[in-house]
């Protein structure tokens, strides 16, 4: 999941060499192209900057581009798996906005219905008012609600880690915890991340519904659009196989930890749970931005955004729509998308607004120094930038 910036494990270069951390040669649905070099040349850049593993799958009009650099397993040196499952993180968000506003466009339920209406007593105490708080609140995180990731992992260490991986909470449950804090700023006045917004989403959803927000997801979206390597595994930990070994560094010059097996505390609810692979996320995120997925008033909503602050450490003139971002190219435009991270992974899915170029990116380690954090970070920006800007 996407992790508050202000409890945001700042991340650091693995001291590993290019020349320890090979690359594997991009490949093409044709002949190789000056797209497949600039992707794997990317794609090596963001190893250089530190990452252990990285894949990356871009889709063009004219074919797929894939690469891959540095290792799948620190101990083996094994390769990054082609075609990996992958933990989505927070991108889980975009498909749980998407079947939020199927529900808006068949009437069984509004964007301007308040919290305190679908789910009576649930938000409440330390200031928090669920009849000030919207769904579209929620989809945009202008809810003011506190990140209940605060209160779940008490100390930025593996003791910590390993001590509490295996304990999971049920949706009610973190947004008790999240209720304990006074809300950040009045409802609807101002933009803070907050993964509690997406939990109380979820419970929407069932109470709409009288099913899960993943049985929806599986009903709504991963069915119709053939999506068989997407899962909602909830509390499940293990990913299928293949898959690259994520791994965490926990305090700068400190040694990577295999971080493979979740944080359950989170990352298990409708906030950041689901598995999937590159392919599958580009499918879906080509389908949604093409109005495969919601009808043209409801992709309109979607679309519709408000300026994310420059603290928030998105890149200058990113805004935030229902469960999308859209972040500038430097070519003109900009793009859509979500990203997703934890402990030893950073995903990013993104697509042109006419879903004609779609891209994801994995990279299975983060470091602990916030300026090694900061490197990794710009080299996968300009991948996914060189990546939607090019026209071939």
């Amino acid at each position: 999941m996407m992790i508050s910036p202000r409890l945001r494990l700042s991340a650091v270069a693995l001291a590993l060499t290019a020349s320890a951390l090979p690359s594997a040669a991009a490949s093409a649905t044709s002949r190789p192209s000056d797209t497949s070099w600039s992707v794997q040349r990317d794609a090596d850049a963001l190893r250089d900057a530190g990452v252990t593993g990285v894949a990356v799958r871009l889709e063009t009009p004219r074919g797929t581009v894939t690469a891959r650099s540095g290792v799948g397993d620190l101990d083996t040196r094994r390769p990054v798996p082609n075609g990996g499952y992958l933990r989505l993180g927070s991108t889980t968000k975009t498909f749980v906005a998407t079947v939020v506003l199927q529900l808006v466009g068949e009437k069984r339920l509004s964007l301007d219905q308040t919290v305190e209406q679908l789910l009576p007593g649930v938000v409440s105490g330390a200031g928090n008012d669920g009849r000030t708080i919207t769904v579209r609140d929620l989809l945009q995180h202008t809810s003011g609600l506190s990140d209940y990731i605060r209160d779940v992992f008490p100390g930025s260490d593996a003791r910590t880690y390993f001590a509490n991986r295996w304990r999971a909470h049920q949706p009610r449950e973190l947004v008790a915890l999240a209720m304990r804090h006074e809300p950040d700023f009045p409802a609807g006045t101002n933009w803070a991340y907050s993964n509690t917004n997406y939990v109380l989403a979820g419970m929407i959803i069932e109470k709409i519904t009288g099913r899960t927000w993943e049985q929806q997801v599986r009903q709504r979206i991963l069915r119709p659009l053939g999506l068989k390597q997407t899962d909602t595994p909830g509390t499940q930990p293990f990913l299928p196989h293949p898959h690259a070994a994520n791994y965490q560094q926990f305090a700068a010059d400190g040694p990577m930890t295999d971080t493979t097996i979740p944080y359950r505390p989170f990352d298990s609810g409708a906030d950041g749970s689901m598995t999937g692979t590159a392919r599958d996320l580009n499918r879906f995120l080509t389908a949604l931005a093409a109005g495969r997925l919601l009808k043209p008033a409801e992709l309109s909503a979607m679309r519709t955004t408000i300026p994310v602050p420059q603290s928030s450490g998105h890149p200058a003139g990113t805004r935030d729509g229902l469960g999308l971002f859209s972040t500038p190219l430097s070519c003109g435009g900009s793009y859509l998308g979500h990203g997703g991270s934890g402990f030893g992974y950073v995903i990013r899915g993104a697509t042109t607004t006419d879903g004609r170029r779609t891209v994801t990116v994995s990279a299975h380690s983060r470091p602990a120094d916030p300026q090694d954090a900061a490197r990794q970070e710009d080299a996968l920006r300009q991948l996914i930038d060189h990546a939607l800007c090019r026209t071939t």
